[in-house]
């Protein structure tokens, strides 16, 4: 085929993978003139069956599944969905489970164990017999060869939408017979990350006292029920991140290693915190995500925050609904954020006031960075009114503040970036009451509303108002003499 300049036109790979294998396959191709280490370099960037069809087209090529130190092993269908029951019924299932079983044991009973395992990360359905056959070959493997690093990754054989609270018990029930069946498997993992388990009280706990050697705990839709509390201890834990549960509250009460937390989308009614920070000395990032209604308790950052005053960077994802942080006093929060150096409010509603996030300035006099998204995301968004006002949405996001030191100049504030920005009396205000406190500021990056592809198919109903980001030259130039600022060389168009 030619294209418009009368040139024929070059028929791209559909793939990386797709590409090695066509050059793998001819004679004298340019792939498999090239020395061992890069060769295993490039293979170790897919996924490991995928670098298995490549070498099996090439007689140069046969050798180099054994000499892989980095092994990711997963069916690709698995990777794209989380329901595989209903995506290939319960028979094209469980050839799915056999098949990555199989290719488990056969790789890793290959290997010289002179080669080190860099990396090894499984990602399979949890089932009975297949999951434990995999666990046996991964603790052989552990215990003739060195393994640096492992990581299990579950997909239960319902996604969590189809799940019913028996289901969960029962994926539940699934998950402790394998790791009572696999102990030394599970010794010697670095990171799990598990879906759709519905645990007793000591479950987790139970989980964190056999993976000794765990790093990273990823929980997306786990708990132990409705209003449960989860408590964690472990010596080597070092991130933790939490998807959804019905958790009331989740207490760290000694995780000398921790350094990172993420948690989304709590359920807490009560008067107490949903996160309780005990012995966490090394803890430096926290990000939370939560749709807040007016039912829930507003969290309170100086009780948040009372045993940890190391956080560095705070990210808070408000879904574009309710302000769920309240500002406080510089006086109660200082002590507290001393070392904060980045701050990051994202999704925070369009048409409110959002001056109130001035308060993080008042409390963190060493911040470098604030980065704020307004947006109305309507993908995310509740927009039906009857089930809005029957749920508790709030019609406005607007939050009572006022500036407690006029006076206060803020020395470390190098960088404002803002998602979002319109140049109306909102964005304006804010940017020169900004400009007022940070004295030293060294750039002021502005974007247009962040694109997301799906808001295109909207309800006609929603009325939307066009982005009024100014786009020409002249536009740009106006927005910066209204904000006034004594040095315009610091405003940046960014979109």
């Amino acid at each position: 085929m030619k294209n418009k300049n009368g040139r024929r036109r070059r028929n791209k790979p559909a793939n990386n993978e797709a590409a090695a294998a066509a050059a793998a396959a001819g004679n004298g191709d340019r792939l498999t003139k090239l020395p061992d280490d890069l060769l295993i370099n490039i293979l170790e960037r897919v996924d490991t069956l995928d670098a298995i069809r490549t070498c099996i087209l090439s007689k140069r090529l046969l050798k180099f599944p054994t000499m892989l130190s980095h092994l990711f092993i997963s069916a690709a269908s698995i990777s794209r969905h989380h329901n595989p029951a209903r995506e290939f019924g319960i028979r094209g299932m469980l050839r799915i489970s056999h098949a990555i079983a199989d290719v488990t044991d056969n790789i890793l009973s290959m290997r010289s164990p002179e080669i080190t395992i860099s990396k090894l990360k499984i990602r399979f359905i949890l089932t009975k017999h297949d999951a434990v056959s995999i666990g046996n070959s991964v603790a052989r493997a552990m215990a003739t060869q060195k393994v640096d690093t492992a990581e299990f990754e579950m997909v239960t054989e319902k996604a969590y939408v189809e799940c019913s609270p028996d289901d969960l018990v029962d994926f539940a029930r699934q998950f402790n017979t394998f790791l009572g069946a696999c102990p030394d498997a599970f010794a010697g993992l670095t990171r799990l990350w598990l879906r759709n388990l519905r645990f007793d009280e000591l479950g987790i706990p139970d989980i964190l006292s056999t993976c000794k050697r765990l790093e990273s705990l990823h929980l997306t839709h786990c708990d132990s029920g409705m209003d449960s509390v989860l408590q964690l201890e472990h010596a080597q834990l070092v991130e933790l991140d939490v998807d959804s549960g019905y958790f009331e509250r989740i207490e760290l009460l000694c995780l000398p290693k921790l350094q990172r937390v993420s948690y989304n989308n709590w359920f807490c009614y009560g008067d107490c915190s949903p996160l309780y920070f005990g012995f966490v000395p090394q803890l430096s990032k926290l990000s939370i995500r939560k749709t807040g209604v007016k039912s829930e308790k507003t969290l309170v950052l100086s009780e948040l925050f009372a045993n940890v005053p190391s956080i560095r960077d705070l990210h808070l994802n408000f879904e574009c609904e309710k302000i769920w942080v309240l500002p406080e006093c510089p006086k109660l929060l200082t002590p507290l954020l001393s070392k904060l150096q980045q701050v990051n409010l994202e999704n925070i509603p369009e048409g409110c006031d959002f001056s109130w996030t001035m308060f993080i300035l008042e409390a963190a006099p060493f911040l470098k960075e604030l980065c704020i998204t307004v947006w109305d995301h309507w993908c995310i968004m509740v927009t039906d009114k009857e089930f809005r006002k029957k749920r508790g949405y709030c019609e406005k996001a607007e939050v009572k503040w006022k500036l407690s030191a006029p006076g206060l100049k803020h020395k470390n504030l190098v960088k404002l970036t803002i998602y979002g920005f319109q140049p109306d009396d909102n964005f304006v205000r804010y940017i020169r009451r900004v400009m007022e406190l940070a004295v030293n500021m060294a750039e002021i990056s502005l974007h247009d509303r962040k694109v997301c592809g799906r808001c295109g198919n909207l309800d006609p109903k929603i009325k939307v108002c066009p982005s009024r980001y100014p786009q020409t030259a002249e536009e740009r130039k106006q927005t910066t003499e209204e904000l006034g600022l004594a040095s315009p060389s610091v405003v940046h168009f960014r979109s």
